[in-house]
């Protein structure tokens, strides 16, 4: 490694991404550090995914308590403390940190607990005003979540405060129709709130397949979730009683006690300076790269959320992986975007994985759609009217699978083992020629007709 500067790589960012990246690299014997402004875990593991399960784990418990009185269960009253369950939740977040840190320290990478900023194309500034250089430069910095200009935005929380919120409110407005806005709205309502989803279209979940995504919005409502669509966020007025009145337009106004926004993410790149490497962000401030993650500046490259190519927190660490096995391991490895399958922990959950059967037949013409709508079991003994639906997109002259997606209990760990028969380009024929596993939600996939 190079002797002419004090690191052989210098990560910006220690979330997913950069953390998997800086190990990796320092394994195969680079001089590393990482600075880190926050906490070592990044958005995923201290405000984002892990946390957000948790509470989802949480939430699950109101219906799993009701339903548990027609398996037989004396369950008496029970009362929900939101802060036992947020105190249990940051330790485990502390517990993970503590984990990260030791992962790094045991590898041998420098963590620098400061902002760093680019000064030129192997050259930084710390919050402390050190000035150190690399051969190379990571820009693993993430995203933040977008709040719009509107007058009072200042009154209202994104899902980084959602975890610190005193008491469940009573009545809660989320802006946003996304993954983070549906999951959250799962969330609140089972904790007892009153929640009312905001969107400045009619559709929620933009990307999923439409039957899978109308269904989650026919579920939501039945639940007592409420939307107001075409909606256009005017602003939010704080009342004398410390209620807030949001405004849009097309609806009336709604009173609340908390405005959420969960509107988008946007990638962490202002006040980085890397126009002094001449890197010029999108319009969306991501940094355009190639395929090895190199941007205009051939020693600073970028990988995740920053780059707003596909915001999963699995593709940042894969994207991690592949740099410094490129770079570092003398192992030249392309990230495969294709088939990246995901998941919306709503109330109950989706996964995806493939094409929706729109986008098939945009690309391929005609397709053949198998589909199974079936009650759960447990479902039909606890008197639980709610349906989930798989559904499998297949071309129509060779069978293979172009997608899959699913609604319903589990879906997301169903569909990790699928994925991998999509992945591989798997016909529908295979899942027939296997025998099912009885009785299970998962074998309704083998028996699609």
């Amino acid at each position: 490694m190079s002797d002419s500067y004090d690191y052989d790589l210098f990560v910006i960012g220690a979330g997913s991404g950069g953390t998997r990246a800086s190990r990796v690299a320092a394994a195969y014997g680079a001089k590393v550090a990482v600075a880190e402004e926050y906490r070592v875990g990044g958005t995923c593991v201290i405000r984002g995914c892990v946390p957000k399960k948790l509470l989802i784990y949480g939430a699950h418990f109101a219906e799993d308590l009701a339903d548990a009185r027609r398996f037989g269960w004396n369950v008496p009253s029970c009362d929900f403390d939101w802060k036992v369950l947020t105190d249990n939740v940051f330790e485990e977040i502390d517990r993970i940190n503590g984990a990260y840190t030791s992962t790094l320290t045991n590898n041998g990478v420098t963590i620098i607990n400061d902002r760093a900023v680019v000064t030129g194309p192997n050259s930084l500034r710390l919050g402390d005003g050190r000035e150190v250089t690399a051969a190379r430069i990571l820009v693993a910095t993430g995203a933040t979540p977008s709040v719009p200009k509107c007058p009072g935005h200042e009154l209202g929380i994104t899902s980084n405060e959602a975890f610190h919120l005193e008491a469940i409110p009573k009545r809660i407005v989320i802006a946003g129709a996304g993954y983070i806005a549906n999951e959250f709205a799962g969330i609140f309502h089972q904790f007892g709130a009153h929640v009312t989803l905001i969107n400045r279209t009619d559709v929620i979940l933009r990307g999923y397949d439409e039957q899978i995504r109308d269904r989650l919005l026919q579920i939501s409502m039945m639940k007592g979730i409420d939307f107001r669509f075409h909606a256009d966020f005017r602003g939010i007025e704080k009342q004398a009683d410390g209620s807030l009145l949001v405004s849009m337009t097309g609806h009336d106004p709604i009173e609340t006690d908390c405005v959420m926004f969960a509107t988008g993410r946007d990638p962490n790149t202002e006040g980085l300076g890397l126009e002094s490497a001449g890197i010029t962000v999108d319009a969306k401030g991501a940094i355009p790269v190639d395929d090895s993650g190199q941007t205009a500046c051939a020693s600073i490259y970028a990988i995740g959320d920053v780059t707003n190519r596909v915001q999963l927190t699995p593709v940042a660490i894969r994207e991690g992986q592949a740099f410094a096995d490129t770079l570092y391991g003398g192992k030249p490895t392309r990230v495969d975007y294709d088939n990246i399958p995901s998941a919306v922990f709503s109330h109950p959950p989706i996964a995806s994985v493939g094409l929706t059967e729109g986008q098939a037949k945009n690309k391929f013409g005609a397709v053949k759609v198998y589909a199974s709508d079936f009650r759960p079991m447990k479902n039909v003994l606890a008197g639980r009217n709610e349906r989930a639906l798989y559904k499998m997109v297949c071309d129509s002259v060779t069978g293979r699978i172009l997608g899959l997606h699913m609604i319903g209990p589990d879906a997301p760990e169903i569909l990790q083992a699928a994925a991998v028969a999509v992945k591989a380009g798997l016909t529908k024929q295979a899942f027939d020629d296997t025998i099912a596993l009885h009785p299970t939600m998962a074998e309704e996939l083998v028996l699609l007709r």
